[in-house]
């Protein structure tokens, strides 16, 4: 089984940056690249969102409101997903997943089935 482990999340002002990693076990050498991987994340009272996806082939797909100010990437090696956040905003605060599913990789929460525990991503004004 695939298991996830976020790191990377903390408090920041607005304007500041972060670095969000996720590492992956479990993977089998053969499944590795099929997997999609990506961010969602879920503010008080809110829905979880899609943030960004990856998938195996690299292709990527952002949520607006974080175009051009997130970039999300994955190191193959090391089985370590990434999302790099630069001019974070307060509406930006929020608990950030890891997910990832074996196939195709939309943005949808529904589709995906495996998750890490979240990491708090708070920013202030």
């Amino acid at each position: 089984q695939v298991q996830l482990v976020e790191s990377g999340g903390g408090s920041v002002q607005a304007g500041g940056s972060l670095r969000l990693s996720c590492a992956a076990s479990g993977y089998t050498g053969v499944t590795v690249s099929a997997y999609c991987m990506g961010w969602f994340r879920q503010a008080p009272g809110k829905e979880r969102e899609g943030v960004a996806v990856i998938g195996g082939d690299g292709s990527t797909i952002y949520t607006d409101s974080v175009k051009d100010r997130f970039t999300i990437a994955r190191d193959s090696a090391k089985n370590t997903l990434y999302l790099q956040m630069n001019s974070l905003k307060p509406e930006d605060t929020a608990v950030y997943y890891c997910a990832a599913r074996f196939g195709g990789c939309p943005l949808l929460r529904s589709f995906y089935n495996i998750w890490g525990q979240g990491t708090q991503v708070t920013v202030s004004s």
